[in-house]
């Protein structure tokens, strides 16, 4: 994706879809992660502090935008998120790279993931369907002998 971040404008983002936007907020915090790094093996502490607090705050308003109505999978993003934020906020005060390339490689993941599943498209029909076996089984349904499984 071409768009720098610092470059949106409200305009742009207008004429984004919002998984658009996550894809463009999964690219800005991975740039800010690698010059993070950078920045912290340059001792330049001052800037690393400025893009770990960026990094934490797209990491915030990713977790923001979760849909918790359409399963399982929005908690365990939830709970990576967390993850990720408490590694930078622990990588910033002790100026450890390791643990931002731990929060980039997961970082990476996540956005290949997304831009995959952008890419093949959304059946909704098979994605209500799988909500609704996972609210059935989620409360219990006495109909039903088998756990949850997605449909595929």
């Amino acid at each position: 994706m071409a768009i720098e971040l610092e470059n949106l404008t409200e305009k742009i983002l207008l004429e984004k879809s919002p998984q658009e936007i996550t894809s463009i907020l999964y690219k800005g915090c991975i740039e800010k992660l690698k010059i993070s790094i950078e920045a912290i093996e340059d001792k330049d502490y001052e800037k690393a502090n400025k893009l770990l607090q960026k990094c934490n705050d797209i990491i915030y308003r990713l977790g923001a935008g979760l849909k918790y109505e359409v399963g399982p999978i929005a908690d365990q993003l939830d709970n990576l998120y967390n993850y990720m934020a408490e590694e930078l906020i622990q990588a910033n005060i002790k100026k450890d790279v390791d643990s931002v390339r731990i929060v980039l490689r997961i970082m990476r993941d996540i956005s290949k993931s997304w831009d995959l599943a952008m890419e093949k498209g959304i059946d909704r029909e098979k994605v209500n369907k799988n909500i609704l076996k996972y609210d059935q089984n989620s409360i219990g349904n006495p109909d039903s002998d088998e756990g949850f499984q997605y449909q595929k």
